[in-house]
């Protein structure tokens, strides 16, 4: 078998003409049912594999969609992949991915880039996408979808959960468990939408059974193992000992509970631990963590979805799309006595 085999290879082979091979792989003229069973046996003796750029002048379609994400190794943005990738081989796409590491800059010769590599719709997974963001997107004329924490703030197609609704049933869990002293540790420290959405649903829950905020219990970290422990290990420091403690994700709330053990407290037993997102190790820690579970793969399996609709020129019903969420109840919270 060569590696260098040619459509001019495969059409002598064959004994039919170039364009005739070319009709048969990019399926774009009728042939006969004989001519192209015998040129797709050549193309199988010979190895031959077709040039995806020429074969998409051909076809117009690159089967091609790009995905930018903040970072690949992030255990939130993996678990969204696994949906992207899935539902995108069903649909016969391939995916070409950018990491940015969080950049703004990078973000956005991401999309030039992917661009140039002719993909036919985007999948953006951003901490904090920009007002830049979405006008250079729309300037490109790419469709595009969404996955981010600020990506509600623009007239754009985005998926999510209700974060509001979720934070407040997580925060009500932990006072029905006799929890009223509950630190509330947020993995941003950046004003937006997510967080305001995120302390308005602590506060609704504290406020119905007549608790007054305290500042000293809320925390900004990141979304690291090393925000939640550093975040956790300050409020400690400052003899500030809540009942419970609710990371708003699961890393962070990892590195938490380390700082509270660090700091000569259990978990459970002195204090409950309540994250975000439900990532795999929420279920692999000990102990496990209780925890809100976002539906990732779903998220990433619907955000791919759009964009393919936008690009067959389907209707979207909606744009902004918020997925349902449920209270993964593990070890790291008990009834407090």
């Amino acid at each position: 078998m060569k590696s260098n085999i040619t459509i001019k290879d495969v059409a002598k082979k064959a004994g039919v003409s170039i364009s005739t091979v070319s009709r048969v792989i990019n399926d774009s003229k009728p042939v006969t049912d004989e001519v192209k069973q015998k040129v797709l046996d050549v193309i199988k003796e010979t190895g031959y594999i077709p040039n995806p750029l020429a074969r998409s002048l051909v076809t117009k379609k690159s089967q091609l969609i790009g995905v930018i994400v903040p970072e690949v190794s992030d255990s939130f943005v993996n678990e969204i992949l696994n949906g992207v990738e899935e539902i995108a081989k069903m649909y016969d796409y391939e995916i070409l991915l950018a990491n940015t590491y969080s950049d703004k800059e990078q973000e956005l010769k991401s999309i030039n880039l992917l661009r140039a590599k002719q993909v036919e719709g985007i999948v953006m997974i951003s901490w904090i996408v920009e007002e830049e963001h979405v006008e250079y997107m729309q300037k490109c004329g790419i469709p595009a979808s969404y996955i981010s924490k600020t990506a509600r703030d623009y007239d754009i197609y985005t998926v999510s959960t209700s974060n509001v609704d979720a934070t407040y049933d997580m925060t009500k869990y932990l006072l029905d468990k006799g929890h009223e002293k509950i630190a509330f540790v947020m993995t941003s420290q950046d004003d937006t939408i997510l967080e305001r959405e995120r302390l308005a649903g602590y506060e609704k829950a504290l406020t119905e059974r007549n608790i007054s905020l305290d500042e000293n219990l809320i925390k900004h970290g990141t979304t690291t193992y090393e925000g939640g422990y550093n975040s956790m290990k300050e409020m400690l420091d400052q003899g500030v000992v809540p009942h419970a403690a609710f990371v708003t994700g699961d890393e962070a709330a990892i590195g938490a509970i380390n700082a509270i053990c660090d700091s000569g407290y259990r978990v459970p037993e002195d204090i409950s631990v309540a994250g975000f997102n439900d990532v795999k190790i929420a279920k692999m820690y000990r102990p496990k963590l209780t925890t809100v579970h976002q539906p990732l793969y779903d998220m990433g399996a619907v955000a791919i979805r759009m964009v393919i609709k936008m690009i067959n020129k389907e209707i979207l019903e909606d744009k902004k799309i918020e997925l349902p969420y449920r209270i993964e109840e593990r070890e790291s919270v008990i009834e407090r006595r």
